[in-house]
C-alpha cells in the first residue's frame, strides 16, 4: 500500500513535458488614421510632382528615339538620333570645353570659398558686413551679373583693361580670344556663385570645438597646422557634399557661355548644354537634343554614384 502511494507521489511530482509554444508571428503594421490622413495630404503633391517632373522626363526619353517637331505626329527612328549625335564633330568639342570649364572651376572656385570662410571666421569687427558683401553676388540676378562683367571684359574701355592700363598692362582680349575666353567665364562664375558656399563653410568652421584649437596652440602648432590638422578633417562631410554639388553644377554650365560669347570664339566656349540648346532651338532637332540630354544625365548619375561611394569612407573617418 505504501509502495503504491510512493509511486503515485513520484508520478505526481514528476514534471510534465511542456508542449512547444506556437511560433509568434510578427504583427503587420496597420494603416492608422494618422497615416491615412498623411497619405491623403501627400497625394496631391505626389500627383503634381509626377505630372510636372517625372512625366516630362519620360516624355523626353521617348523623344530621344523619335523624329518630331513637337507639332506633327512623331516618327519612331530608334537609335538614329544617337548615331547622328556621335557623328557630329561639335560633340567632342563641347565635351572637351565642358571638362575644361569643370577643371578650371574646381581649381579656382572650389578652394576660394573655403579659404575665405576660414579668414572670415577670424574676423571680429564688422563680421556681418563682410558676410553680407560676400553673399551679395548671389543676390544679383545671373543675367545682370553677366552683363556687368561683360562690360568689365570689354577690350576697348572695360574696367579690367582700364585698371591694368594704369600699371602698363593690356589691353587683353578677355572674351575675344579662344585662349582666354573660358578662363574669363570661370572667373565670373566663381565670383557669382561662391557666396553660398562661403556661408556654409563658415557655419561649419564656427561649429568646430574651440578646445581643439586651444590644445593645438598650447602645443605650439602654427595657423597652417591647425587648419590642416583640425579644420579640414572636421569639415570633411561638408567639403565632400559641396564638391559633388559644384561638379554637377559646372557640368551643366549654360548661362555664362550663352550670354558672354554664344559659344565662341571659334566654339571655344561651346558646352554640352549649349549644344543641346542649339540642337533644339536653332536646328529644330528635338530628338538629338533629348538624346544628348539623357546622355548627360546618365553621365552625371554615374559620376555622382561613384563619387558618393568613393568618399563615403573618407567622410565617415
Amino acid at each position: 500500500m505504501s509502495a503504491r502511494r510512493g509511486t503515485a507521489v513520484v508520478e505526481a511530482a514528476a514534471p510534465v513535458a511542456a508542449s512547444p509554444a506556437p511560433p509568434v508571428r510578427p504583427k503587420r503594421p496597420r494603416l492608422g488614421r494618422n497615416a491615412l490622413t498623411a497619405t491623403l495630404f501627400l497625394l496631391p503633391a505626389l500627383l503634381v510632382f509626377g505630372v510636372f517632373s517625372w512625366w516630362p522626363i519620360l516624355r523626353g526619353l521617348l523623344i530621344g528615339f523619335q523624329e518630331t517637331n513637337l507639332v506633327d505626329p512623331a516618327t519612331w527612328v530608334g537609335l538614329a538620333n544617337f548615331q547622328t549625335l556621335f557623328a557630329d564633330p561639335l560633340l567632342g568639342k563641347a565635351v572637351v570645353n565642358t571638362l575644361l570649364f569643370v577643371g578650371l572651376a574646381l581649381l579656382i572656385g572650389f578652394p576660394a570659398p573655403l579659404v575665405l570662410a576660414v579668414v572670415l571666421s577670424t574676423v571680429r569687427r564688422a563680421a556681418g558686413l563682410y558676410r553680407f558683401l560676400v553673399y551679395l553676388p548671389v543676390v544679383v540676378p545671373p543675367v545682370v551679373a553677366i552683363l556687368l562683367w561683360k562690360w568689365f571684359y570689354d577690350p576697348g574701355h572695360g574696367l579690367f583693361n582700364e585698371l591694368l592700363g594704369l600699371v602698363g598692362l593690356g589691353p587683353f582680349p578677355w572674351l575675344d580670344s579662344p585662349h582666354s575666353a573660358m578662363l574669363s567665364l570661370v572667373l565670373q562664375s566663381t565670383w557669382a556663385g561662391m557666396g553660398g558656399a562661403v556661408l556654409i563653410y563658415l557655419a561649419a568652421v564656427v561649429g568646430v570645438p574651440a578646445e581643439l584649437y586651444e590644445a593645438a596652440q598650447m602645443d605650439g602648432a602654427s595657423i597652417w597646422t591647425r587648419v590642416w590638422r583640425i579644420t579640414l578633417p572636421q569639415l570633411r562631410p561638408v567639403i565632400g557634399l559641396l564638391l559633388l554639388m559644384q561638379l554637377i553644377n559646372t557640368m551643366q554650365v549654360f548661362t555664362e557661355p550663352y550670354i558672354f560669347t554664344g559659344g565662341g570664339p571659334e566654339n571655344a566656349t561651346l558646352t554640352v548644354l549649349l549644344l543641346i540648346f542649339r540642337y533644339a532651338f536653332q536646328d529644330g532637332a528635338y530628338g538629338q537634343a533629348a538624346a544628348l540630354s539623357f546622355l548627360l544625365a546618365g553621365v552625371l548619375a554615374v559620376l555622382s554614384a561613384g563619387y558618393l561611394r568613393a568618399t563615403r569612407a573618407w567622410s565617415a573617418s
